[in-house]
């Protein structure tokens, strides 16, 4: 049977906001990207929603329901506990445009400065070979549907607000797809280090309990290039090579 539940959400826009409670019918598969559309129908329409897929595919309708980073249109209405109002708030770490919408454009900016996949012979025509194994380890990264929800929980972006220090755990991953590509010939972690922050990150691993694609990001992502900056600037041998060859 149908029962009415409350959504409470927030109003408002970069110079701040409140919350607003709606009453809405619940249906049968109802998510909350569903009730946020009854709302819009029926009682409100000037509240202000990102969406594109309803698909989990998009990435555009992230949030936080009950204070916990999801994509609305993921989240079923009956997982969650209707004695008391459910929750729809704003991404935290990003200004918010206009109620539950975001400027997540910090992302793409930060995104320009990674160097791109760099070949040994670009401008050769013979066609790019590479084993299976190397294939399935790239292409994992590949899933992210960029909603963002990593860079929201990440304390470091979220609690700390240091954007000026570490890109956050989606721009890792980018880093890592390329990193780990075999037939990339960039160096990339002097970037890593000093640039992108890698060492900011202290390993919690609440990026990849929020990412809606299941994508391993510090076990297979951040670790490995937390190594890979570890071998080359910490490792005695290496840095006595360095500085006999006369290299910072």
């Amino acid at each position: 049977m149908a029962k009415t539940i409350t959504l409470r959400v927030f109003r408002g826009d970069a110079n701040g906001g409140t919350t607003q409670d709606f009453r809405v019918e619940t249906f049968p598969g109802m998510v909350v990207l569903d009730a946020i559309h009854v709302i819009q129908k029926e009682q409100d329409p000037s509240l202000a929603c990102r969406w594109n897929c309803k698909a989990a595919k998009c990435g555009s309708c992230s949030a936080e329901v009950n204070g916990m980073p999801r994509l609305m249109c993921k989240t079923r209405v009956d997982a969650l506990p209707t004695d008391k109002p459910i929750e729809v708030f704003p991404l935290k770490t990003f200004p918010v445009i206009k109620d539950l919408v975001t400027d997540v454009s910090w992302n793409y900016e930060v995104a320009k400065k990674i160097q791109g996949l760099t070949l040994a012979d670009e401008g050769s025509k013979e066609p790019l070979r590479m084993q299976q194994i190397d294939v399935d380890r790239v292409q994992e990264f590949r899933k992210c549907i960029e909603c963002f929800l990593c860079q929201n929980t990440c304390h470091i972006l979220r609690d700390n607000e240091r954007k000026d220090v570490f890109f956050g755990p989606r721009q890792m991953i980018r880093l890592a797809s390329l990193e780990m590509h075999p037939l990339d010939v960039a160096d990339r972690t002097q970037f890593l280090k000093e640039v992108a922050g890698v060492g900011a990150c202290n390993i919690t691993k609440c990026c990849t309990e929020v990412c809606p694609e299941h994508i391993q990001i510090t076990d297979n992502g951040i670790i490995p290039l937390k190594e890979r900056v570890a071998d080359t600037y910490f490792d005695p041998v290496r840095k006595l090579l360095r500085w006999v060859g006369g290299r910072k």
